[in-house]
């Protein structure tokens, strides 16, 4: 038996399966019989005891977990579901119903926004659990530790549970749920986990099952045979004997340069950046700037954490992202209309021009720091769909003093149109997360299509290709800022399609460095050639591998056993 779903990185593992535990049961939905008072308190109590955890859990895993369970401890204490808790307590129901109910309706909610927000609906459900595990005085669900290591398979991990895995016995992780951009993943890579995500109905393996997992590859297989075992075996013993590639820039191996920069959220992430090798940003977000505040932040404000990154990439070139926010985000002094399909409403660049003053203040405030410190900075816009909007975008962004303004290419008219946007920016980063949602038509939080929510596909090559090529005939910059650019295989791809950089978790770069440097740019022209030639993105993906594969084997002395070396 065999599985397919979205590999996280290239690492490769066998060993016996262990499920994560099925989830507390749903809370009875009848009268209380303590006061509403008394119920009141001992939610209260949980609430709050349930955020110390969490945080605790963060202090402990440290790095981007920290963030993470920073943001999910923050959910314990929002004052919105607080008052919805109580309103329920008040009808009468016990702190348990009334949580889990408030939790589902704060869920079911966040689902319907979709995008940045619809990423956090299953950090609620976690957060349920462990409010309701807290009131009942019973363990919350978590991973198995049991006294050897283990392959675990879950539908999903809260990030809570991923943060402080194992790693000395967890030696692969599986999940049935989530794509590239889910927390889970994000996670896993920052810890070097071997792991596949959106493997649909991996939860149907027994326990105790032997499995391979082979992240390169995208694949589980279930009970291999002998031959399997002594491949993976062998595999795993040659690239125990690999020597790593030592830190700095990134580069093909006929010395192509191709620059490996960091995704970053916040400017306390740049000194881990640049000691993993990130020769300097591709994506800066700003939302955090925005997402918690009432009020839009201040030039001055702005100005201070702006100073503050560039500062810490002297020389470098930092790819500032302009408020990528809106119907998916909302924010109160942004747009607060209901939408029924805000993944397709006024979001980004265009909530952005309903509200101009609060780009310009941005800009003003990129544009200031940008004075005050070395780096190179260049600003991009969000969403852009069009022409004309990328023509608003450049020319405010001058207006405003930005000497280098670009587009994201995440959407399949501004991919298409490559040609004539990029005559009018000055640069185009593809944010293949969600150029492959778009262009799939697939939610890269569901787990029922996460299947389809693979930048492989080479319908979202295609759209690659088009900027890439387009890039070419103008002399602009082409990068990837998208979690495609972290799979190094997928990275040497995308370089043969045009990619003149590429952006990623800076967990991933040093994975991506040694991959890049195992290639030529031929070669990596030919492996893009073969993905575009494939019928779906498992087949793309097994293409080159099996070109690789037989080139390794063909350059082999015949009185060698054949093996592949990564």
């Amino acid at each position: 038996m065999e599985f397919h779903g979205v590999g996280i990185g290239r690492g490769l593992a066998v060993g016996p399966v262990l499920r994560m535990p099925e989830p507390l049961p749903e809370p009875a939905d009848q009268p209380s019989s303590l006061s509403a008072d008394a119920e009141q308190e001992r939610i209260t109590d949980a609430l709050a005891a349930t955020a110390v955890t969490i945080r605790l859990r963060g202090e402990k895993a440290g790095g981007t977990a920290k963030e993470v369970l920073d943001a999910q401890a923050l959910m314990a204490e929002d004052p919105t579901l607080a008052d919805d808790i109580a309103a329920k307590i008040q009808s009468g129901k016990t702190a348990e119903r009334a949580a889990f109910e408030a939790f589902a309706g704060f869920r079911d909610m966040l689902l319907g926004m979709g995008g940045y927000l619809g990423e956090r609906a299953n950090d609620l459900d976690d957060v349920s659990q462990r409010v309701v595990a807290e009131l009942t005085g019973v363990a919350v669900p978590g991973v198995p530790d049991p006294d050897y290591p283990f392959v675990l398979i879950a539908r999903d991990l809260a990030p809570a549970d991923t943060a402080l895995l194992d790693l000395d016995k967890i030696i692969a992780l599986v999940t049935s749920d989530g794509g590239p951009t889910s927390h889970t993943a994000i996670l896993a890579r920052e810890k070097s986990i071997v792991a596949i995500v959106g493997a649909t109905d991996a939860t149907q393996v027994a326990d105790g099952s032997t499995v391979i997992v082979d992240a390169t590859a995208g694949l589980v297989i279930v009970d291999p045979t002998e031959e399997q075992l002594a491949g993976v075996r062998t595999e795993l013993e040659a690239r125990s004997a690999e020597v790593p590639v030592p830190i700095g820039p990134g580069a093909l191996a006929d010395g192509t340069p191709i620059p490996l920069l960091a995704n970053l959220g916040s400017a306390t992430g740049a000194a881990d950046a640049v000691a993993l090798g990130a020769e300097g940003v591709g994506l800066f977000r700003t939302e955090f700037l925005f997402l918690d505040a009432t009020i839009a932040p201040t030039v001055a404000e702005q100005q201070e954490h702006y100073t503050a990154l560039l500062s810490a990439f002297p020389g470098k070139k930092v790819v500032v992202r302009a408020l990528d926010a809106g119907a998916d985000k909302p924010l109160a002094f942004l747009n607060t209309a209901h939408e029924e399909n805000p993944a397709l409403g006024l979001r980004g660049l265009r909530a952005l021009r309903a509200n101009e003053q609060i780009l310009r203040d941005q800009l003003t405030a990129l544009a200031n720091a940008d004075a005050a410190t070395d780096a190179e900075l260049w600003v991009m816009a969000p969403m852009v769909a069009t022409v004309e909007e990328t023509r608003y975008f450049a020319a405010i962004a001058r207006e405003a003093g930005i000497r280098t303004a670009g587009v994201m290419v995440e959407v399949p008219s501004s991919a298409l149109l490559a040609d004539r946007i990029l005559a009018e920016a000055d640069f185009a980063s593809i944010g293949t997360n969600d150029l492959t949602q778009y262009t799939l038509a697939a939610d890269r939080m569901l787990g029922s299509v996460a299947a389809l929510q693979d930048p492989w596909h080479p319908a979202v090559l295609r759209l690659v290709g088009e900027v890439g090529r387009a890039g070419v005939a103008l002399g602009k910059p082409v990068g990837i800022c998208g979690e495609a650019a972290a799979d190094p295989l997928l990275a040497v791809v995308l370089v043969g399609l045009g990619a003149t950089s590429l952006s990623m978790s800076a967990a991933a770069i040093a994975g991506v460095r040694e991959e890049l440097a195992r290639f030529t740019m031929a070669q990596a022209v030919e492996f893009a050639g073969i993905a575009l030639a494939a019928t779906g993105a498992n087949e793309a993906r097994a293409a080159v591998l099996a070109t690789i594969s037989k080139s390794e084997q063909s350059n082999q002395p015949e009185h060698q056993p054949s093996q592949k070396v990564e």
